[in-house]
């Protein structure tokens, strides 16, 4: 399943959006706030920005040290929650472990959290009214989508219950109509459990940890991994080799779920502004 030919199809029809918006005298906003010098968060935040900026956003990066404060970093976000210049803002984890990530997030105004992990925006996802959704899963929907992968009465089965991928998936495989099991280090008889899937997402953050045991013939899987192996190479949670010969849709890694986030960061951004312009 090739996540970074849906996103480049994605950006063509973005840049239409952006298109029309500019016309009307609006143009998508996003500011993102780094902290310290992560490597990982760097490359991340250089690649939203490439993005964005060839989409023809407003696109700014905000940098600070590592020794802000909380107090401080709260006004900046403030600071933009103000400013109508901005439809969305993402502060890049992982933080400074002197600053409260959930404080963090919980400051950002939540009709501007294109990341959807403000509780307001999580809440309207669980009672089936998403507004702002949790980037990962809602490119993986569209990745299904995108491969007529029929959801409605399958059993579905993800490793993982994180806040950013596992729980939100599985509400949005709920709205589907799947029957959905989240299965995590506890699980027992987890490669019993995830051989039931005919769809199985793996957000593990382990390594090649999913062989070919796990899979069902023909079952959909979705790697939402990224680990370095020995070498410094990028790879996934699933064995992508010996999977491959099981399954019968799978993602790789890279070039997979990753460009499919960024892609949905910066749709919600510009569904933001749209939304402002018909105020």
């Amino acid at each position: 399943m090739d996540g970074k030919g849906l996103a480049d199809e994605m950006q063509i029809d973005m840049q239409e959006m952006v298109a029309e918006l500019k016309n009307k005298g609006i143009t998508p906003g996003l500011v993102v706030l780094l902290v310290g010098e992560n490597p990982a968060s760097q490359t991340y935040v250089k690649n939203k920005e490439k993005r964005a900026i060839a989409l023809g956003f407003h696109s700014v990066v905000e940098r600070y040290p590592a020794t802000i404060s909380e107090a401080e970093l709260l006004e900046e976000i403030e600071k933009f929650n103000q400013d109508d210049d901005f439809h969305g803002i993402l502060v890049q984890l992982p933080l400074p472990e002197h600053i409260d990530a959930d404080k963090v997030l919980n400051a950002i105004d939540s009709t501007k959290d294109v990341d959807g992990f403000h509780p307001i925006n999580m809440g309207k996802l669980l009672i089936g009214k998403p507004d702002m959704i949790p980037c990962t899963p809602y490119g993986i929907m569209k990745l299904l989508a995108r491969y007529n992968i029929d959801i409605s009465g399958k059993n579905a089965v993800i490793i993982g219950r994180s806040n950013i991928v596992g729980k939100p998936m599985a509400q949005l495989l709920l709205m589907e109509d799947a029957t959905v099991t989240i299965a995590h280090s506890k699980t027992k008889n987890l490669v019993e459990v995830a051989k039931q899937a005919d769809i199985l997402v793996v957000a593990i953050g382990r390594g090649h940890f999913v062989t070919k045991e796990f899979i069902k013939p023909g079952a959909v899987v979705i790697d939402v991994g990224m680990n370095r192996d020995e070498n410094g190479k990028l790879i996934g949670d699933v064995a992508t080799s010996e999977v491959s010969e099981v399954a019968g849709f799978l993602t790789p890694v890279p070039k997979g779920v990753g460009p499919m986030t960024i892609t949905m960061l910066l749709y919600q951004t510009i569904k933001n502004a749209r939304k402002k312009g018909n105020q």
